[in-house]
């Protein structure tokens, strides 16, 4: 079993940064995909971020690109989302996910899931 834990959300104004992290325990997550996913009430879990974790190998959705960085601390085991140039529409809640698979594209891909952290922009 993996356990993720998410820290770091909060109340932001628009063109502010906030960053996200996730820690994890429990089994090592060497060789897995870790992701970021973000939802809002009466919408599906959307995919943010993932890194896989031996590699960095890094990938972005196209609404976060270049102003979104994921990464993570193998001495920490935590992953990190440093979120810049905050808009409103970032605003929901972030989970952080894991998956054993690189390809994972959606959230039903991913295995393990943190309990979530909220984020809000305001404009």
């Amino acid at each position: 079993q993996v356990q993720l834990v998410e820290s770091g959300g909060g109340l932001v104004q628009a063109g502010g940064s906030l960053r996200l992290s996730c820690a994890t325990s429990g089994r090592n997550v060497n060789g897995y995909t870790m992701g970021w996913f973000r939802q809002v009430p009466g919408k599906d879990r959307e995919f943010v971020a993932k890194i896989h974790w031996t590699s960095g190998t890094l990938a972005y959705a196209e609404a976060v690109k270049g102003r979104f960085t994921m990464s993570r601390d193998n001495a920490k085991n935590t992953v990190y989302l440093q979120m810049n140039s905050l808009k409103p529409d970032d605003t929901g809640v972030y989970y952080c996910a894991a998956s054993f698979r690189w390809a994972a594209a959606t959230s039903k891909d991913y295995n393990y899931w943190g309990q979530g952290t909220q984020v809000t922009v305001s404009s």
